[in-house]
């Protein structure tokens, strides 16, 4: 498999300068439409994860408790 060298250096898809896209289009033009600058997809990772529909609450946390009962043979 053939491997692509990238000029880009905030690429969210580079490993040591080169691309680790699945798919890679490239317009003469405007050169590479695969591009995607790491701060753009930082910026889209965090507002998925600090969407609250995605955090938990307190009590879905197990208490060290309740993480062992009493009638439990070790």
């Amino acid at each position: 498999m053939p491997r692509i060298r990238c000029a880009y250096e905030d690429c969210a898809f580079l490993d040591d300068h080169y691309c680790t896209a699945s798919e890679v289009e490239i317009d003469p033009d405007q050169g590479c439409l695969t591009y995607k600058p790491i701060a753009e997809v930082l910026e889209a990772w965090e507002d998925d994860v600090l969407d609250d529909d995605h955090l938990l609450d307190d009590e879905d946390f197990l208490d060290d408790d309740d993480l062992w009962d009493d009638d439990d043979d070790l």
